[in-house]
């Protein structure tokens, strides 16, 4: 038999599957706490200089007459706020004379020295090591290179696990990562925290990769869409997790243990998820595979053959090299238009995500309507992917979300403070259409490019999303490089205009929804132009299902 005709047989999402799959979906609840963690630990509470020791000036708001009296007159005012980064150059306090700040006979210079509003954060890595003023970027730094990691994880144990099997790179992964978060907290400086945040990203996403391969090697090719959106669930429960620990850990090095400690126990799902059983064939080691495949047909109650496995049991795909995408103007077209929005979703979703800390209001509020509005975004796809199509989906919410972000300018140039909550609701609705084109994207891209380049082609596109996501901090803390009007506004008018600018342009990308897909680069050329066969005339049929249309993952 061959392998697919295997899994039919087993049953495409029997119940062993079903309780490896949410094995594997367990990993993602802790990557999605890791992932935005940054959230918390490198927020940037409100500051401003610090008067001399002998002040005893520990607080944000002094906390006697004396302390307030010297903060009001040697702080600028800027906005209504004490500056966060300049003093008055007043000398000898003891010889200060206020009237010079009055008559505005007197220069400023920046701090040395800080105090942090504690009302929020007990302490974060930023305040730890005062990244603000002239280090703010520092902040944009550390969270690229988490991006950076990702990318490099992504890229050495894609690679890593195709040697040694999906399995070990699981575990292998996992156990750095905890190593790699547990010692973030203990970072004795800025160098350490920097390079650790390079190996979180690349474990972490070595984690997720590594269990989402697991969970859907064993499924079926017509329930594949359905687990690879299910997953996208588990990590929202991350996000909300991450919200309660933050919450109860106010401390950025507590925060982190707290997020470390529930990978803890995943190493145990070691022992009950089995090899890749996909893997295992391709390398020769069939014994394994029909060991566990039997294990699996007594757990889902149906029977093998006994002679399982023919000479060629997995279906050799022709393969071409990864060029031949760009062979024709067509294709490089539509292969520019994926390129380009993979890289703006990913820079839009962790930015707009990453965005929350500067949003004006409670962050434990804007993370939780964040999470929701996700959590939606993820709803959508599963309920309207098979009715409205792919195309809909992703043009719809990158237009719409995009414009919403774009609109954030008006509350900016002509409200007022009481007004931040417009712009909170229009970033929002941003994150709403961008999540539910990072559930939709993967599934559309893959149904698009032909079978020889199926892997290839979503494998480079994930490639070049990192990109996106690397550039994403920076355009989050815009707002701290330029102050005034459009602080706020500013990074959501940046990603509002890429995302309208991806939607539209994805208007020049074929339906696939209900098609005969791609097998090869020349069908790849024909698809979307000439008249193609609906799905819907072919099924399967068997003693276990009828009429069961066929879906391509």
């Amino acid at each position: 038999m061959k392998y697919n005709e295997i899994l039919e047989t087993l049953g495409e999402f029997g119940w062993y599957q079903k309780r490896i799959y949410f094995l594997t979906c367990l990993p993602p609840l802790t990557c999605g706490s890791q992932a935005l963690m940054a959230i918390f630990i490198l927020a940037i509470p409100a500051h401003r200089c610090q008067l001399p020791s002998e002040f005893l000036d520990t607080h944000y708001y002094p906390t006697n007459n004396v302390t307030q009296y010297y903060v009001n007159s040697t702080i600028p005012v800027d906005d209504g706020q004490w500056a966060e980064c300049e003093q008055y150059d007043v000398g000898n306090l003891s010889t200060f004379n206020g009237m010079d700040v009055v008559n505005g006979n007197i220069s400023r210079l920046k701090c040395n020295d800080w105090v942090y509003d504690t009302t929020r954060y007990h302490s974060t890595f930023v305040t730890e090591h005062n990244l603000i003023c002239d280090k703010a970027m520092y902040r944009s730094h550390a969270n690229m290179l988490f991006m950076f990691g990702k990318m490099v994880g992504s890229l050495v144990f894609g690679i890593l696990a195709d040697i040694i099997g999906r399995k070990k790179a699981f575990i292998i992964a996992l156990l750095l990562d905890i190593l790699c978060t547990m010692g973030n907290a203990f970072s004795p400086n800025v160098a350490v925290f920097f390079i650790l945040q390079v190996g979180i990203g690349a474990f972490n996403t070595a984690v997720f990769m590594s269990a989402f391969v697991l969970g859907l090697e064993l499924v079926g090719k017509s329930k594949r869409v359905f687990a690879g959106i299910v997953i996208d669930f588990f990590w929202v429960g991350g996000l909300f997790i991450l919200l309660i620990l933050a919450y109860l850990f106010r401390s950025w090095d507590d925060l982190v243990i707290a997020a470390a400690l529930p990978i803890v126990p995943l190493i145990i799902t070691f022992w009950f998820i089995p090899e890749s059983t996909r893997w295992l064939v391709s390398k020769g080691r069939t014994k394994e595979a029909e060991k566990i495949l039997r294990k699996v047909a007594e757990v889902n109650k149906v029977e093998l053959p006994d002679e399982l496995f023919d000479k060629d049991c997995l279906e050799k795909e022709t393969q071409v090299n990864i060029w031949e995408m760009f062979s024709s103007p067509l294709l490089v077209i539509r292969s520019l238009i994926l390129f380009f929005n993979w890289a703006v979703i990913s820079m839009v979703y962790y930015g707009l995500t990453l965005n929350i800390s500067n949003l004006s209001g409670n962050i434990y509020i804007n993370f939780t309507i964040s999470n929701i509005v996700e959590f939606l975004g993820y709803c959508s796809v599963l309920l309207f992917a098979g009715r409205i199509g792919r195309k809909s989906i992703l043009c719809s919410g990158m237009v719409v979300g995009g414009a919403a972000c774009v609109l954030s300018i008006f509350p900016a140039l002509y409200g007022n403070s009481s007004h931040y909550w417009i712009t909170n609701g229009l970033s929002m609705i941003g994150k709403l259409g961008v999540s539910a084109c990072f559930g939709m994207i993967f599934i559309f891209s893959a149904e698009l490019f032909p079978t020889v380049l199926r892997n290839s082609g979503v494998g480079l596109c994930s490639v070049i999303a990192r990109f996106g996501s690397m550039i994403a901090p920076y355009i989050s803390d815009l707002g701290k490089l330029f102050k005034g009007e459009l602080e706020l506004a500013l990074p959501l008018i940046v990603f509002g205009i890429c995302s309208v600018v991806a939607g539209l342009l994805a208007l020049l990308l074929p339906e696939t929804m209900n098609r005969n897909l791609p097998d090869t680069i020349e069908e790849a050329k024909a698809f979307g132009r000439v008249p193609v066969k609906l799905l819907s005339g072919h099924k399967i049929c068997d003693s276990r299902k009828k009429d069961e249309t066929v879906t391509d993952e």
